[in-house]
This record gives structure tokens, sequence and C-alpha cells, in this order.
């Protein structure tokens, strides 16, 4: 797949100072077992969204990393110990031969969260963790990843093989249409962006997602520009939109990832 050149895309300004001193406690850290470290997700897209998006950071160690670097790591870049300007920060370890490999496991080594929006969290142990938002994001990372010190994602993150990555966007919209958790908007345009990708091949921002699906869909365009409008408010004052379309929309998109898993030959 295509990736975009990283010279069209840059650290957004709000997140410069913070993302430096991430990388030289990440660095300090890890030492010489430090492979890569890459910004993803909206940073990557080119869609930050200050006050609304979380930052997604990929962090690629050598496989021999002692389990205590990773429990510092995880105490170092800690809110408010590194103050985090995003809504959040999710990073995620991983070694570098299971990154190197093309996987449908959730894989990582440590799964942080922090931030002033996030639930604390910082898990050691993939074993049973929910794959998809995993499989997506290295998907994400491979191709579009910013790198913020050491080799890039192209080379150390490998991009899932078609079943997994279809399996993963299933399991995503199953996700968003339960509900719990998501803010309604996020579920409304996250099933844009599976809608984009089936249709493109391509991992779109959410809001040129949004913009697409609403042009191209008109059952549910006013549903669309509704998501779209409160994406644009912080966090805490997203708007509720109305339970019964928000389902019915992404029961659509789940039809339309079926179908488009079934052209490719990806196993359900």
């Amino acid at each position: 797949m295509t990736r975009d050149p990283e010279k069209r895309r840059s650290v957004p300004p709000e997140l410069g100072a913070y993302l430096a001193d991430l990388v030289h406690r990440t660095r300090d850290v890890c030492g010489p077992r430090l492979v890569s470290v890459l910004a993803s997700g909206s940073v990557a897209l080119g869609d930050y969204r200050h006050g609304r998006s979380d930052v997604d950071v990929t962090v690629v160690v050598e496989p021999d990393v002692p389990p205590e670097t990773l429990r510092e790591l995880a105490r170092e870049l800690a809110h408010p110990r590194l103050p985090c300007p995003a809504a959040g920060l999710e990073l995620v370890v991983y070694d570098a031969d299971f990154a190197n490999r093309p996987s449908g496991a959730a894989g990582y080594l440590l799964n942080l969260n922090t931030g002033p929006l996030l639930p604390e969290r910082a898990d050691h142990d993939a074993a049973g963790t929910p794959a998809f938002w995993f499989v997506i994001d290295r998907s994400i990372t491979h191709r579009n990843a910013l790198t913020l010190w050491g080799r890039p994602a192209h080379q150390v993150i490998a991009e899932p093989d078609p079943a997994a990555l279809f399996a993963a966007l299933r399991a995503c919209v199953r996700e968003h249409t339960d509900g719990e958790g998501h803010l309604a908007d996020n579920r409304v345009l996250n099933g844009c962006r599976a809608l984009v990708y089936c249709r493109t091949g391509r991992w779109t921002p959410k809001r040129a997602a949004g913009r697409r699906i609403a042009a191209t869909d008109p059952d549910f365009r006013p549903l669309i520009e509704a998501a779209l409008h409160s994406f644009e408010l912080p966090r805490p004052a997203a708007a509720a939109l109305p339970a019964a379309e928000v389902r019915a929309f992404l029961s659509r998109v789940r039809e339309q990832v079926d179908r488009a898993a079934d052209a490719t030959g990806a196993a359900p």
C-alpha cells in the first residue's frame, strides 16, 4: 500500500515539547535496546484536535528488554510526572521480533494509557486482551507514522494481513455498535473511517472520512454531520446522538465491511 511521505506532515506545535521530552525519557530508560519511537493515530494522519484527540505513540524495543525497564518506562511517562497536554497518551511498546511479523494478536509488552481525560492503565500482559485496536493501529502506523526517533515505521512495523485486518475491523464495528464507554461521535466517525478503508484501501482521518461518507450516503448524512459538529467540541462537551440511528448506521457499516472482506477473500 502507498505510504504518505513524512515530509508532508509534522508534529502539531501543541505537542512538540511534550513529544521531545517523551522521546528523551524513553531513550534514557531503554538505552541501546530502543529501536524506534513513532507517532501514529491522529498525529500521523494530520487530524490532531487539541483538547479532543489522544496522542498515539508506538515504541519498538529489542526483544531482550527487561520487564523492569518497561515498568520504569510506564512510571516515567505517566501523567502528571510527564504532564500530557492532550486528552491523553496511548502508548504501546512492542518487541522488534513481534512487530516485524504480520499478526492478528495484540502482542504488546506495555499498553500505557495516561493523561487528564483517560483512565490510568499500565498493562504488561497482552494475553486475553481484545486485539482489534492494536491490529488497526499497527496498520495505520506501518503506513503513516511519523518517526520521532530511530528507524521508520515501515521498516519495523509489519502490515497485518488482510484476514487479520478485516477481522479487526469487524470487531471494532461490533464494539462501537454496543457503544459502552465510547463517545457517540467517535463511534460514528470510526465507522466512516472503516467504510472509506473498505472502499479505497487507505486510512483516512476521521473528519475527512465523515465528510466523504456524508456526501455519498444521504440516508445517514444528518447523523454524520451531527457527529462532525460534535467532534469539533472538547471531549467533555461532546453531543449525545440518537442511539437507534447510531446503531443503524453501524449495522450498515458492518454489512459493507463484510462485503469488502468477502471480495478480498478474507475469511470471517
